[in-house]
């Protein structure tokens, strides 16, 4: 049984330089796959906050649901608030899809 035992830091000293190549390639190609997926999420989840806050903006209703009196609503900050939020999505979007189409490219998968 001892004799089907084979060390692995022999095994790695005598490895030739394809197969160390090719074990780097495959570290280095995984975590930047990895670390690309996260960022595209990441993304995708900012655009789904920011429009669930532009959403928000909207939500006029009474203070409760036996009152007649709206929240304070200020229609001058709604508007530069929803027109950031629109600049900020729309961004973010052109951000997502020109990460998801390099990602496909670099790792020959669909995201």
């Amino acid at each position: 049984m001892e004799e089907d035992l084979k060390p692995r830091f022999i095994e790695s000293l005598q490895r030739n330089n394809d197969k160390i190549r090719e074990d780097r390639a495959r570290t280095i190609g995984e975590d930047s796959e990895l670390i690309y997926r996260r960022k595209v999420e990441d993304i995708e989840l900012k655009i789904k906050r920011l429009e669930r806050e532009q959403e928000g903006l909207i939500d006029i209703s009474p203070l409760d649901k036996n009152s007649l009196t709206f929240a304070d609503f200020q229609p001058e900050t709604f508007v530069q608030r929803d027109i950031e939020l629109s600049l900020t999505i729309r961004n973010l979007n052109i951000q997502l899809d020109v990460s998801v189409k390099r990602f496909e490219y670099l790792f020959g998968k669909k995201f």
